[in-house]
C-alpha cells in the first residue's frame, strides 16, 4: 500500500513510497517496513531511528521536529497513528469482540466467557496474559494487551480461521498506550480496581482512568457493557457508562441485574445461587474460590449481552474449568493435601485468594510468595500484612526480582509479616512448603501462576511453580 494511502488523511515528506508492513521495534524492520519511533517510558523509540534506516527502513512515524532524511510522517501522538495504521494493513476482525478490563479477574473471564460461546455453538477464541485460546488450539503472545500490530494481525487470523467471537484483555497499559483504539468493540466488562501498576501509573485515579476509557472513549455508545458494582469504581464507571445511554447490567454481590445471593464452599467446587432479572437460578460451580464466582458472574453477563440465552449460559456455568495459574492444582500430597498455584500479585488479589480457599480448608493454611522487583514496591509491606492476617503459615521467598536485589524486596514483605519464613530459593521454599503439610493443610503458591520463568537480572532461568510443586511431591513420596 503506498504511504499516502496508509496514513490519509495525514500528509507526509519525501518520496510516496510503497509501505508492506509496520513496526515499532527497530531489530525487526527490513525494506518496505515503516518505523514507527515512539517515545516510552523505559526506551524511548525516538533512539533507534538510525538503526531502522540502517535495517531498510522505507519510512518513519514519530513527533514532529525530528530530521529524518527520508519519507516521514509527523503526529504529536505518534502511538494513536500507530494503531491506526496497524489496523488498516491488518482489517479483518470477528463480528462480536468483547473486551475485559479491571486489576483482577480478567484472564479467567474471558476464558469462562469463550467456555459458555462454546458449548453454545459459537466458535469463539479470547487472548490476553495467557496467549490466544480457542477450540483445540493455542498461540503465545508476549503482553496482556498486545502491540497494536500484533493485535491487529491477531484478531485477522482469527477471523480468517473463520472465529466469529472473541474476548481479550483490556490491561491499563493497552489502553493508555491506544492500543485497543481502532477495534470495534461489541460489549465490554469491568472487575474491580485495586493497588497495581503503580510504577507506570503516577495515581489512582490515573489508573481509573486509563481503565474507563474502554467506556468512555471506546465502547460505543450502542454497545451493551456488564460491570461488577462491588466497588466505588464500579459504581462510580456504571454511572459514567449510563450518561453515555449504554445499556448496563450491573453485577456482583450488588447487582441489581445479576446478583450472586449465597456462595456454599464444597471440598472441589461451590454451589452458587443467582439472581438473574429477578429469577433464581442454582449452579454446581467446579471451581475452588469466591473470586471465581465473580468472574464466572461477569462471563455469563457478557455472553447474554453478545447473543445466548440465559438459560444455555446458566447451564454452561456447571462445566467450566478453570485456566492455567488461577487456583491451579498442582497435585496432592499421599495424605490428600491440596496444592494451589495462583497469579494473585497484588493486595486485593492475594486478600480475596486466601479468603475464598479458606472455606475449603479444614486445617493448616499455608502460603509461599513474594513479590516482583522493577514494579510498585508500596504494595509489598501490604501483600505480607494480608498473608499474615489469613494464612496460618506464611514463607516468603522471591517471585521475579529482575534488576532489584531479592533480599531487600523480601525485607519489604517482611515489615508486613515479621514472623513469617524467609527461605529466598523459590522452589527451595515450595519444597519446604509441601514437607510442612498434614492431611487436611493446604499450599498456596502465590505470584507468578501460569509463568514458565523466573526473572533474574536481565535473565528469564526456566521455572514453572505447577513443576516445582510436582518435583517436590515425587522427591517427597520417594
Amino acid at each position: 500500500m503506498k504511504l499516502s494511502k496508509l496514513i490519509a488523511p495525514l500528509t507526509h515528506q519525501g518520496p510516496d513510497v510503497e509501505i508492506t508492513g509496520i513496526s515499532c521495534d527497530s531489530r525487526t524492520v527490513t525494506e518496505g517496513v515503516l518505523f514507527a519511533a515512539l517515545p516510552g517510558t523505559v526506551a524511548d523509540g525516538r533512539d533507534y531511528i538510525a538503526s531502522a534506516i540502517e535495517n531498510g527502513a522505507s519510512a518513519i512515524l514519530s513527533t514532529p521536529g525530528l530530521p529524518i532524511p527520508g519519507p516521514y510522517v509527523a503526529h504529536e501522538n505518534p502511538r494513536l497513528i500507530y494503531g491506526r495504521l496497524a489496523s488498516k494493513l491488518y482489517s479483518g476482525q470477528p463480528e462480536t469482540l468483547v473486551a475485559m478490563t479491571g486489576t483482577n479477574g480478567k484472564s479467567s473471564t474471558v476464558e469462562f466467557l469463550r467456555q459458555i460461546w462454546s458449548r453454545a455453538g459459537l466458535k469463539s477464541a479470547c487472548f490476553g496474559t495467557l496467549g490466544v485460546r480457542y477450540d483445540g488450539g493455542y498461540l503465545p503472545l508476549s503482553h496482556t494487551t498486545p502491540d497494536a500490530v500484533v493485535l491487529h494481525k491477531t484478531l485477522s487470523k482469527l477471523s480468517d480461521m473463520g472465529i466469529t467471537h472473541v474476548a481479550m484483555e483490556a490491561s491499563s497499559h493497552g489502553l493508555k498506550q491506544y492500543r485497543l483504539d481502532n477495534v470495534a468493540i461489541s460489549a465490554s466488562g469491568f472487575s474491580n480496581l485495586t493497588q497495581d501498576h503503580f510504577d507506570y501509573h503516577p495515581d489512582v485515579e490515573d489508573y481509573f482512568g486509563a481503565k474507563a476509557r474502554l467506556f468512555t472513549e471506546l465502547t460505543p455508545e450502542n454497545a451493551p457493557v456488564v460491570i461488577n458494582v462491588n466497588d466505588d469504581y464500579g459504581r462510580k464507571l456504571a454511572g459514567l457508562s449510563e450518561a453515555r445511554g449504554q445499556q448496563v447490567v450491573r453485577a456482583g454481590w450488588a447487582g441489581d441485574d445479576i446478583r450472586i445471593a449465597e456462595v456454599m464452599p464444597r471440598a472441589a467446587g461451590q454451589r452458587v445461587e443467582l439472581v438473574v432479572d429477578q429469577k433464581r437460578y442454582k449452579v454446581d460451580l467446579p471451581l475452588v474460590g469466591e473470586f471465581q464466582v465473580l468472574n464466572a458472574v461477569a462471563a455469563l453477563g457478557l455472553a447474554r449481552v453478545t447473543g445466548v440465552s440465559t438459560e444455555a449460559a446458566i447451564d454452561a456455568l456447571n462445566h467450566l474449568t478453570g485456566v492455567a495459574g488461577r487456583l491451579e492444582s498442582a497435585g496432592k500430597t499421599k495424605d490428600g493435601a491440596p496444592i494451589l498455584v495462583d497469579f494473585a500479585h497484588t493486595e486485593d488479589g492475594l486478600d480475596k485468594l486466601l479468603r475464598s480457599v479458606r472455606p475449603h480448608t479444614m486445617g493448616r493454611m499455608i502460603i509461599v510468595f513474594g513479590c516482583g522487583g522493577d514494579r510498585d514496591p508500596d504494595k509489598r509491606p501490604k501483600m505480607g500484612a494480608v498473608a499474615a492476617k489469613h494464612a496460618d503459615h506464611v514463607i516468603v521467598t522471591d517471585d521475579n526480582p529482575r534488576t532489584e536485589d531479592p533480599a531487600a524486596i523480601r525485607q519489604a514483605v517482611l515489615k508486613g509479616c515479621p514472623n513469617a519464613e524467609e527461605i529466598g530459593n523459590r522452589a527451595e521454599a515450595i519444597r519446604h512448603g509441601i514437607s510442612m503439610l498434614g492431611p487436611k493443610d493446604c499450599l498456596i503458591i502465590a505470584g507468578k501462576g501460569h509463568e514458565q520463568g523466573q526473572i533474574i537480572g536481565d535473565k528469564i532461568i526456566p521455572f514453572s511453580d505447577v513443576l516445582q510443586a510436582q518435583d517436590a511431591l515425587k522427591e517427597l513420596a520417594a
